[in-house]
C-alpha cells in the first residue's frame, strides 16, 4: 500500500472554468451536500484537524487558509492561499530559501492530497469539475448506489485524474470511491469505502477507508492564534 497515498487530491483549484454537470448528477450532488449538513454549515465550519492515515497532521483554518502541518520532525506553518510560511526541522528553524521552499511545497502538496480524502464529497460542484451521472451499481459492500463520474478541466495538481463516486441510495452519502490515474483508464487504480460518517460540529465527516483510517479528526469552534504561529507541538 506504499503508493496508496500518492498526490491525487484536487481540493485547491488553480484555474477556473465553466463546470459541466448533467442535471441528474447535479441533483445528486445537492442531495449529498444536504445529507452532510448543508453548504451553509460547511462554509461556517472553520477549524478542522486530522492526522492523515495516522501519520501527517493537518490543522486548517478554512476561513483564512492558515495551515499547521506536522510530519516526521517537520513543522510547517503556512497559508495555503499564498503558499507563504515558515518551517522547523526537529525544532530548528529552516532558514535557507531553497530548503524552506522545498518544505513549503511538500506541505502544500500533502494538504492538497490529504484534505481531498476528508472533503471530497463537499467539492462535487467546485469550479472546473465535470460531473456526469454514470449508472446504478452496487458498492463492494453490496449496497445500492448511484455512480457519478468526476473529471477535471485543467485544475488542481493532477487534472488528469478521474473518480467514480458511489452515492448510497438510502442515505445520499458517499460510501465508496474509485480512483483512476487517467480519465482514459478503463480500470481503477483502487476502490475504497467511505465507511464511517459521523457528526463533527454541524457537519458530517468520514475517517474510515477500509484498510486505512484518519486519526484525530476533529472540528474546533476556536483555536488559539499560536496554533498557526508557534512551532510548539499541537495538543
Amino acid at each position: 500500500m506504499g503508493r496508496f497515498v500518492v498526490m491525487i487530491g484536487m481540493l485547491t483549484l488553480l484555474a477556473l472554468s465553466s463546470p459541466a454537470w448533467d442535471g441528474k448528477a447535479e441533483t445528486l450532488a445537492d442531495k449529498v451536500m444536504v445529507a452532510m449538513g448543508g453548504k451553509k454549515n460547511y462554509d461556517a465550519t472553520r477549524f478542522v484537524s486530522w492526522r492523515f492515515f495516522g501519520k501527517r497532521l493537518h490543522v486548517w483554518d478554512k476561513h483564512t487558509g492558515n495551515l499547521r502541518y506536522e510530519s516526521e520532525g517537520l513543522t510547517v506553518l503556512m497559508n495555503v492561499n499564498t503558499q507563504k510560511g515558515k518551517a522547523w526541522q526537529e525544532g530548528q528553524p529552516v532558514t535557507g530559501e531553497a530548503e524552506l521552499t522545498k518544505h513549503l511545497e511538500a506541505a502544500y502538496a500533502a494538504w492538497i492530497n490529504d484534505s481531498y480524502w476528508v472533503f471530497m464529497p463537499y467539492k462535487l460542484k467546485d469550479p472546473g469539475v465535470n460531473l456526469v451521472y454514470s449508472r446504478e451499481d452496487k458498492t463492494e459492500a453490496g449496497a445500492d448506489a448511484h455512480v457519478l463520474t468526476m473529471t477535471f478541466e485543467s485544475v488542481g495538481l493532477t487534472p488528469e485524474n478521474k473518480y467514480e463516486v458511489f452515492i448510497d441510495k438510502a442515505s445520499n452519502l458517499v460510501t465508496q470511491w474509485a480512483f483512476f490515474s487517467k480519465a482514459s483508464d478503463e480500470n481503477p487504480r483502487f476502490t475504497v469505502p467511505w465507511a464511517n460518517w459521523q457528526p463533527y460540529g454541524k457537519i458530517l465527516l468520514n475517517d474510515d477507508f477500509g484498510k486505512r483510517k484518519h486519526t484525530e479528526l476533529a472540528v474546533h469552534e476556536q483555536l488559539p492564534d499560536s496554533v498557526f504561529q508557534s512551532p510548539e507541538p499541537f495538543k
